[in-house]
């Protein structure tokens, strides 16, 4: 017998862009997930060229039930480049020389539920196999001891959790074997200040493709003037077991030397939202969401031109991407910028 059919409103949103941007965009089944009678799918969305030749860009939201603003922005970002599918002739050029994926909403059964974790009380974000390098921090770098408890990695030994490996399988295919690309995962939920992090998140030292992220962020600057973000390394704000990010990127790392693979995770600074309005903590919502709606229009609006930039500078990465002579001057940026001190 058949369940019923999602109700989730990102989930309705999604089909509607589906069929709106059919046959240029392209929806694929990941996996579905029962939560209290019912099946909820997870899809992504492909837009422009495939194969190895081309670079491409993921958006990831969603991961975290809790969190929906992360899969609204990502749905947001979806939806404008739908509707421009009708009439921008610079987008059909940009899709023609590189891919994009769109994975909006990783978690449906935590966002049904209103829960962090799955509905199986799994962390996804703490549920690939490795563990940290380093000490973590009770509890909130990774935990096996309880699903009752929150960051709860899964039992010791256990195979990731469904919507854990169609993520990582999704993004290995349309991401992993190409020359280039960059996975942008958004979420909310730490601190006052809008960061980008990179890996590593289960160790303090550098990560191998430094000098790029240092010129990635030397580009972003220029680009986008006046931005907020904070650009660092997670491990400079607390190291974790099972990062999905230190684990695709590693296994980039063992397989290919030449791609090169940068995700990057960007946490909007929710705790501001609840100094400001103390209230959202008893919400329904979620405690890390903008609940004012000219807050969360302001919120969309600030990251979608993240989202954009981040997709022009993989199609054009070959303009500021270091050479084999820029690497160390980079690299040596790189190290004093976010490992010898502190500061922005």
């Amino acid at each position: 017998m058949s369940l019923p059919s999602p109700a989730l409103p990102e989930l309705l949103e999604l089909q509607a862009l589906a069929e709106l941007g059919a046959p240029h965009l392209r929806q694929r089944l990941l996996c579905e997930v029962e939560v209290d009678g019912r099946m909820l799918p997870v899809h992504a969305y492909l837009l422009g060229r495939a194969g190895p030749d081309a670079p491409a860009v993921g958006y990831f939201g969603g991961v975290h039930g809790l969190e929906r603003i992360g899969a609204e922005v990502v749905i947001a970002y979806l939806r404008s480049l739908v509707m421009r599918l009708r009439w921008d002739d610079t987008l059909h050029r940009q899709l023609e020389s590189m891919g994009m994926l769109f994975v909006p909403l990783v978690n449906p059964g935590g966002c049904w539920r209103g829960t962090r974790a799955n509905p199986n009380g799994v962390d996804l974000m703490r549920n690939a196999p490795q563990d940290a390098l380093e000490p973590v921090p009770w509890l909130v770098g990774g935990q096996r001891i309880s699903a009752a408890l929150p960051w709860y990695r899964g039992p010791r030994g256990a195979a990731m959790e469904r919507e854990s490996a169609a993520l990582c399988e999704v993004a290995e295919a349309e991401l992993g074997g190409r020359s280039f690309s960059i996975a942008l995962d958004c979420h909310s939920g730490f601190g006052m200040n809008d960061r980008l992090w990179f890996p590593l998140a289960c160790s303090a030292r550098p990560i191998d493709h430094l000098p790029e992220l240092h010129a990635f962020s030397q580009t972003m600057d220029q680009a986008l003037l006046h931005h907020r973000y904070i650009m660092e390394p997670q491990s400079r704000q607390y190291l974790a077991h099972g990062d999905l990010w230190d684990h695709l990127y590693l296994r980039s790392r063992s397989s290919s030397a030449e791609r090169v693979f940068l995700p990057l995770t960007l946490e909007m600074g929710s705790w501001l939202w609840i100094k400001k309005n103390p209230r959202q903590v008893f919400s329904r919502h979620g405690m890390f969401n903008p609940l004012i709606g000219h807050r969360q229009q302001r919120v969309l609006r600030r990251h979608l031109s993240l989202l954009d930039f981040i997709g022009r500078a993989v199609g054009s990465h070959a303009r500021w991407r270091p050479t084999e002579d820029q690497r160390a001057r980079q690299q040596a940026q790189g190290l004093e910028r976010w490992y010898h001190r502190r500061g922005r």
